[in-house]
């Protein structure tokens, strides 16, 4: 393939600007290779911004252009052009649940759970909840059917939470639609938006779900490095190009599993991006409840402040309450709000309005910013102490980065790492750990774990948690990477 490029890129100024190369089959017999390796080829061309790629249409000698070039040494545009394979045919629509199951299941008793996804029972309201559950059931129409739409009060809630203190820009209640769940949001999104087959731009890493839902419709994920600012723009503008891509899956606030905070300057650029492609982006805003105490502003949804309908939101209850209460939001505006519509109404009819009428229940009560306030101071203790353990008895596990919101910490493990032998290793020591591989649709640069602090009990698991973590370490990391202090109680 890299031999192919190399031809390619000495011929392709023979071309004028936006002409049309020679089609997929001429290259084949021309250089005696296969189609894939002629897909690939064009594929890195096209990450390289050298070459226009157009669906049905081949490909094209690329305008002249601006824009930053790859510092010597940064190979993560490679994940771009090996994923893009313009030329693949229909996307077999197998599904691999492993990376959702490994979140939702529950670990044996007496195993320390470092793979949860959902706050320990502790931490969720249940108090809370079971009221709002019983004043919701007394109110008229409570077993009523519920607009398809959602309640309208539930609705004008989550667009002003989306909106925020300055959101003259931001949806209105009637751009909202009530979903069950940030998961079924992303599944109308995804069905929305991109047709079976299609390319779907996601983060990589990126959450497991996102992977199974995009293939659960037939289209094919192409990964877009995250680095410790978020989305890289330069490589999002790559991928658009390489595969003709319309819809772009990311988190902006507390990406998970890396925890990283879209920069500032990289906000704009994303959906400016976006825009002149004239592909949607859709933001998975799951971690806007879930800052610590020490995170201080937040910065605003990308959806605050879109007037021209770039971006599609989604917004969810379940993270920051209980795994059953399914109540979510998805904001869009334009034309776009009526496919969502639709899809929404033939998947779900509706979110049940017992459930609906809880939720207002709950965030209209004096006892929800308790609750936010309650949650906030106490993740961050959990997550001091799990990177402070890592860092001083588990020192070939430490943090990638350190972030101040969502459940986890991202590591990576030292070059050589058998995960599947490290993750069963801890789990025989009595620690359950989220292996790093599902995160990617692509070859993985290096071996990680996610390491979840919110399902424990507090900081006394967290740290017999990293002491049987160590035993599974001595077991099974390469030798030589380094070993820490003993750990003390």
């Amino acid at each position: 393939m890299a031999e192919l490029a190399g031809i390619l890129r000495k011929e392709i100024h023979r071309y004028s600007p936006g002409e049309r190369l020679p089609s997929s089959r001429e290259l084949v017999e021309r250089h005696r290779v296969s189609p894939v390796t002629v897909s690939r080829a064009l594929a890195q061309l096209a990450a390289e911004g050298a070459v226009v790629t157009r669906p049905g249409a081949g490909a094209y000698r690329a305008e002249p252009r601006g824009g930053a070039v790859p510092a010597p040494g940064d190979t993560s545009w490679q994940e771009v052009a090996l994923s893009a394979q313009t030329g693949a045919g229909p996307v077999p629509r197998s599904v691999d649940a492993s990376g959702v199951l490994a979140t939702l299941a529950a670990p044996p008793p007496g195993v320390v759970e470092f793979s949860g996804g959902y706050l320990h029972p502790s931490l969720q309201p249940e108090r809370v909840l079971a009221t709002a559950l019983a004043r919701a059931g007394r109110r008229p129409g409570a077993w009523n059917r519920p607009p398809t739409d959602g309640l309208p009060e539930l609705r004008a809630w989550f667009a002003r939470e989306i909106a925020g203190a300055g959101g003259e820009s931001g949806p209105t209640g009637a751009d909202v639609l009530i979903t069950a769940g940030g998961q079924s949001a992303l599944t109308t999104a995804l069905r929305a938006l991109a047709p079976p087959g299609a390319p779907v731009l996601v983060e990589s890493p990126t959450y497991p779900g996102m992977l199974a839902v995009a293939r659960a419709a037939g289209q094919r994920p192409v990964p877009v490095p995250v680095d410790a600012d978020g989305l890289r723009p330069e490589l999002f503008a790559a991928a658009l190009r390489a595969t003709g891509a319309r819809v772009l899956v990311c988190q902006p606030l507390f990406q998970n599993p890396t925890g990283a905070v879209l920069a500032r300057e990289r906000r704009r650029e994303v959906v400016r991006v976006a825009r002149e492609a004239g592909a949607f982006v859709i933001e998975d805003d799951f971690a806007r409840s879930l800052a610590h105490e020490d995170a201080g502003p937040l910065p605003p949804p990308l959806a605050a402040d879109d007037p021209d309908g770039v971006v599609v939101h989604l917004r969810s209850l379940t993270k920051i309450t209980s795994p059953s209460l399914r109540v979510g939001a998805l904001a869009a505006r334009g034309p776009v709000m009526e496919r969502l519509r639709a899809i929404h109404v033939v998947d779900q009819f509706f979110v049940p309005r017992p459930l609906q009428e809880a939720a207002l229940e709950l965030v209209g009560s004096p006892a929800w910013p308790r609750h936010l306030r309650a949650v906030a101071a106490a993740l961050r203790p959990r997550r001091d102490h799990l990177a402070a353990g890592l860092r001083r008895w588990v020192p070939a596990l430490s943090p990638v980065a350190v972030p101040r919101g969502g459940f986890h910490l991202w590591v990576r493990a030292p070059e050589g790492t058998d995960e599947a032998v490290l993750v069963g290793a801890a789990l025989r020591a009595g620690v359950a750990v989220t292996p790093g591989r599902p995160y990617f649709c692509a070859e993985p640069p290096a071996v990680h774990l996610r390491l979840g602090f919110a399902a424990t009990a507090g900081t006394a698991e967290i740290t017999e948690g990293v002491r049987r973590l160590r035993t599974a370490c001595a077991q099974a990391l390469p030798r030589g990477t380094g070993e820490g202090e003993p750990v003390s109680a």
